[in-house]
């Protein structure tokens, strides 16, 4: 489509690039590029024209994207329009002169679209449930009685005077957990009791029963003890404030009121049960997202993980590290921000920018570098941000397209504070690393890829500055990132092996690598092909026409069911990133000769077992191995084994004469016998 691009340089106070610009956006056919001094007020003429030309309209501008909406929905413009920020993340800076490439690479990312966020409803009644010690809770229960459906459940560690008319129900409890989220939350309370009709100065309470469940909307925590769930900030609908501490209570109470009607949250989290490898078989294998959710959203189940979207905040570690790519971001999807990703490295380059510092943020981020922009120098001209809903939910695969892209470092802008759930990304940054020191790209005494933590804009730029300007040692790639986040990341290591030159070769990677090898010792290896049946990706295959066990070391993504699933105990996981063909490729682990069938020839089971078991079971004293006919049987295939048994009249239920059981009858009459002989 075509599409119309205005730059506007804020009054002057930023100076444009016109030719590295338009050198970076010559996209569509008909695409036109256009400036402007004073676009949202003197030459705002301009922009209408643009509506009425027709095409898609993106305006470098956000700080006036209201007013630009405004007037496109007056003139009944219904092409697509968009906009970006250049003025902050780019004009502004004391390298605005060098910065054109980062300018031109800006537009064209904000012109790939995102697509629309998938929601999750949720639905409260206000029924509230308050937790309090003392007549604090009270307090807070007769304020908010007029809007919400109350309940008030007291510790009874402390006496509080009864209300003198009952306006909501007052019960003694002690919350021992809670499940849910807003709208559907349970609670199990120990110790339930009623108060008396007759509490006088003081509650007085009625027989007590432990186990005692309450469903709720909302719960309002002012007991001032520990909270009911993990990271209790993120869990939507748990108001929690410390009962000594009124400006607290107060904003809790204000808060509670807004908690009744519809709501749509965000589905941050796509999951696909078939690709996760957390279990199979009653056997545990991959628990990265479970052991990193901050939230408790992510529970184990049968095969899969299970994954409450409800629950979910969006921190988006179980994304960051889910080897199989069961569980993907999708605030925007992976595949849209890969393609932005993309368009803004290669554009840069097209545009004449080189050595790309790539900085990637969040909404923390942005706000820290407006003000970079407007209180200090800016951000230097090399510095690309792209911003992201959450940084903590960075892949493995996303960070090495970046570098594959031609990024040559990456920056992770973190709070000062480290946020839950951000495990996962520095485990990301450490395995970039060691995949860039295994393929020999320098560093240049600072890592190319890292995270900056800090609060302050002005510790953010100095250490921007300090980042060496060193692009790669190769020339960027061009590939697509297709398929799955598997894919895009086998993808991405190749494209950075080709460009160091290194075919071939492994890299060793730490513990929880998404990719290795299932080394077996195959002196150990029984060929019972258990590990087949477990494994989730196909790395492990058995061939159907002979005794032989198979690998893939491209498809493992080490979740460790094989080696808990191995009865021998002879499957260790080796994390590396093997750059060999051969990786690609299915190798033969083991294979033995087959055993035939002495009755029909046709080849089963694997001859050195069955040989070995006929070895143990010939000589044994036992009925059941007595018999050669028997022992012949375990020589034939599950078809010939019928014809035999029914032939040779074999029953396989027949044995030794068995003790006849006695019964208390039985036994009484021995004795009653004994003592007539006796008497006798």
């Amino acid at each position: 489509m075509r599409t119309t691009t205005f730059v506007c340089s804020c009054e002057d106070t930023m100076p444009l690039d016109g030719r590295a610009i338009a050198r970076g956006c010559a996209t569509a056919p008909g695409s036109e590029l256009r400036s402007a001094e004073q676009l949202c007020q003197a030459q705002l003429d301009r922009f209408l024209a643009a509506l009425a030309e027709g095409g898609a309209v993106t305006v470098a501008c956000t700080a006036q994207a209201p007013l630009f909406r405004q007037e496109a929905e007056a003139a009944g413009f219904a092409a697509p329009l968009s906009f970006v920020n250049i003025r902050e993340t780019a004009g502004w800076s004391d390298e605005a002169k060098a910065a054109g490439p980062k300018m031109a690479a800006l537009i064209a990312a904000a012109e790939v679209p995102m697509p629309a966020t998938p929601l999750v409803p949720l639905a409260s009644q206000g029924v509230t449930l308050v937790l309090g010690r003392d007549a604090v809770a009270l307090e807070a229960a007769r304020k908010l009685a007029a809007t919400l459906d109350i309940t008030v459940l007291l510790t009874g560690a402390e006496e509080v005077p009864p209300l003198r008319t009952t306006e909501f129900p007052v019960a003694r409890g002690r919350a021992r957990g809670a499940t849910g989220w807003l709208g559907n939350f349970e609670v199990v309370v120990d110790g339930y009791a009623m108060p008396r009709p007759s509490s006088r100065a003081a509650y007085a309470w009625g027989p007590a029963k432990d186990g005692a469940k309450s469903r709720c909307d909302v719960i309002l925590d002012l007991t001032g003890g520990a909270a009911l769930f993990p990271t209790r900030e993120l869990r939507q609908g748990y108001l929690r404030a410390d009962p000594a501490d009124a400006a607290a209570v107060e904003r809790a109470i204000a808060a509670s009121r807004e908690l009744v009607g519809e709501f749509d949250k965000p589905r941050f989290v796509t999951f696909d049960a078939a690709l996760c490898a957390h279990s199979r078989n009653r056997r545990t294998g991959c628990t990265r997202c479970l052991d990193l959710c901050p939230t408790g959203a992510i529970t184990p189940g049968k095969d899969a993980v299970q994954i409450s979207a409800e629950i979910c905040a969006g921190c988006g570690a179980c994304a960051a590290v889910c080897p199989t790519g069961a569980a993907s971001y999708a605030l925007p999807t992976a595949e849209a921000m890969l393609k932005r990703l993309r368009t803004l490295l290669l554009t840069y380059r097209e545009a004449g920018g080189e050595a790309p510092l790539l900085l990637v943020h969040d909404e923390h981020g942005e706000a820290m570098i407006e003000a970079l922009s407007r209180q200090g120098e800016g951000l230097p001209a090399r510095v690309l941000p792209l911003r992201v809903n959450e940084v903590s939910s960075l892949d493995l695969g996303l960070l090495l397209s970046a570098f594959a892209w031609g990024a040559a470092q990456v920056r992770l802008l973190l709070k000062g504070r480290r946020a839950h759930g951000t495990e996962g990304v520095f485990r990301n940054l450490d395995y970039v690393r060691h995949v860039l020191d295994g393929l020999g790209v320098p560093d240049h005494g600072a890592p190319r890829a890292a995270a900056i933590e800090t609060d302050d804009p002005f510790s953010l730029g100095e250490a921007l500055r300090a980042v060496p300007r060193r692009g790669l040692p190769f020339p960027p790639s061009t590939h697509l990132a297709l398929g799955a986040s598997r894919e895009i990341l086998r993808q991405a290591a190749r494209a950075l092996a080709e460009g160091a030159g290194k075919r071939g070769g492994e890299i060793a990677m730490p513990a929880l690598a998404p990719f290795g090898e299932a080394r077996v010792e195959v002196g150990g290896c029984t060929l019972c092909v258990a590990c087949t049946s477990v494994c989730p990706t196909g790395a492990f295959s058995a061939n159907p026409e002979t005794p032989q066990l198979r690998f893939l070391e491209d498809a493992c993504v080490q979740c460790g069911l094989c080696a808990v699933t191995c009865p021998e105990k002879v499957i260790t996981l080796v994390p590396r990133l093997n750059l060999a063909p051969d990786a690609a490729q299915i190798r033969v682990v083991k294979e033995e000769e087959p055993f035939c069938c002495e009755r029909c020839a046709r080849p089963f089971g694997v001859k050195s077992q069955i040989e070995a078991v006929m070895r143990k079971l010939t000589g044994v004293k036992h009925w059941m191995f007595a018999d050669p006919a028997r022992l012949r049987v375990l020589r034939l295939c599950e078809a010939c084994r019928v014809f035999e048994a029914t032939e040779s009249a074999l029953d396989p239920y027949v044995g030794p004469a068995r003790p006849v059981a006695k019964t208390t009858e039985d036994w009484l009459r021995e004795a009653e016998r004994a003592k007539r002989v006796k008497e006798d």
